[in-house]
C-alpha cells in the first residue's frame, strides 16, 4: 500500500490530525463504555446500544489506523496477502455491524417516543443481547463471502493498492481475471445492508417525527426531539461521508483526484470514532452527570 497517492510529502502532517483522532477515539470510547458497564443508572436500552456503537468504533480504529500511521511515518506499505484480506474482512464486518447497530438505536428512540407506557416491557435486556448478536451475525453473513471472492481469482504480479487500508474492490483489481462477480456482489451488499439500514431509519424518524408533533405540550416536544438529537447526529456522521465518496466515485470522473477519494476514506474510518463519544458525551445529560 502507497498511503495517499499524490500527496506523499504530506503524509507526516497528514498523520498528526489522523493520530490525534485516534487516540481521542480509543481513550473516549474506552471510557464510555466503561462508564456505561460500571453505572448503574445507565443500564438503560439507549445506553447499551451506544456501548456496542463504542466498541464498533474503537475496534474499526484499531483494524485499520495503526497500519495507516505506519506508511505514514516509515513507508512500511508492504503486507502479506493473508493479513490484508484479514483488514478487508474485518473493516466491512464492523462497518456493516455498526450500520445495524445504528438502526437499533433508531429503533430504541421510535418505541421511546411512540410507545413511551411499554417502552421497557419491549426492549428488554434479552431482546437488547438479541438484536446485537443479530446485528453481529448478519454483518458476518453478509461479508464472509468477500474473502471467498477475492481468493478465487487469478494473481499475477499486479501488487501496489493505491490506498492506505485494503478494501474489497482494492484487492480485486489487482487480479488477472473478470471481477463482475466482486462488483455486482459489493453493489449488493450495500443495497441490503447500508441503504436498507438508512430507508428503515429514516422511515422511522417520519413516525417519530408524526408522533413527536401530535404532542400538545411545546416543552415535550423538545424534550422528544432533544432524545433523538445526538442519535442524529452520529447518523449524519457515519453515513455522509460515505454518500459523499459513492456519488464522488459515480459522478466525480476524473475531475476530482484520487488523492481526495483516498483522503476523505481515510478520514471516514478516524472521524466519527473521534467524534461520537464527544457528540453523546455533550449532549446526553446522564452521562455529563456522570462524567462530572
Amino acid at each position: 500500500m502507497i498511503g495517499i497517492p499524490g500527496l506523499e510529502d504530506a503524509h507526516i502532517w497528514i498523520s498528526i490530525p489522523i493520530c490525534s483522532m485516534y487516540i481521542i477515539a480509543i481513550v473516549g470510547n474506552t471510557f464510555l463504555i466503561f462508564l456505561i458497564l460500571t453505572e448503574c443508572t445507565l443500564h438503560e436500552p439507549m445506553y447499551l446500544f451506544l456501548s456496542m456503537l463504542a466498541l464498533g468504533d474503537i475496534l474499526l480504529a484499531i483494524v485499520t489506523i495503526p497500519k495507516m500511521l505506519a506508511i505514514f511515518w516509515f513507508h512500511a506499505g508492504g503486507i502479506s496477502f493473508g493479513s490484508c484480506v484479514s483488514q478487508m474482512f474485518f473493516l466491512h464486518f464492523i462497518f456493516v455491524a455498526e450500520s445495524a447497530i445504528l438502526l437499533t438505536m433508531a429503533f430504541d428512540r421510535f418505541v421511546a417516543i411512540c410507545f413511551p407506557l411499554r417502552y421497557t416491557t419491549i426492549l428488554t435486556h434479552s431482546v437488547i443481547r438479541n438484536l446485537g448478536v443479530a446485528s453481529v451475525t448478519r454483518s458476518f453473513l453478509i461479508c464472509f463471502p468477500l474473502i471467498f471472492l477475492v481468493y478465487w481469482h487469478t494473481y499475477c504480479g499486479r501488487n501496489i493498492i493505491r490506498h492506505s487500508y485494503c478494501e474489497h474492490m482494492d484487492i480485486a483489481r489487482l487480479a488477472c481475471d473478470n471481477i463482475k462477480v466482486n462488483i455486482y456482489y459489493g453493489m449488493i451488499l450495500a443495497l441490503f445492508s447500508i441503504f436498507l439500514d438508512v430507508v428503515v431509519i429514516i422511515f422511522s424518524y417520519v413516525l417519530i417525527l408524526c408522533t413527536v408533533f401530535r404532542i400538545p405540550s411545546r416543552d415535550a416536544r423538545h424534550k422528544a426531539l432533544g432524545t433523538c438529537g445526538s442519535h442524529v447526529c452520529v447518523i449524519l456522521l457515519f453515513h455522509t461521508p460515505l454518500f459523499f465518496s459513492s456519488l464522488a466515485h459515480r459522478f466525480g470522473g476524473h475531475s476530482i483526484p484520487s488523492s481526495v477519494h483516498i483522503l476523505i476514506a481515510n478520514l471516514y474510518v478516524v472521524v466519527p470514532p473521534c467524534l461520537n463519544p464527544i457528540i453523546y458525551g455533550v449532549r446526553t445529560k446522564k452521562i455529563q452527570e456522570r462524567i462530572l
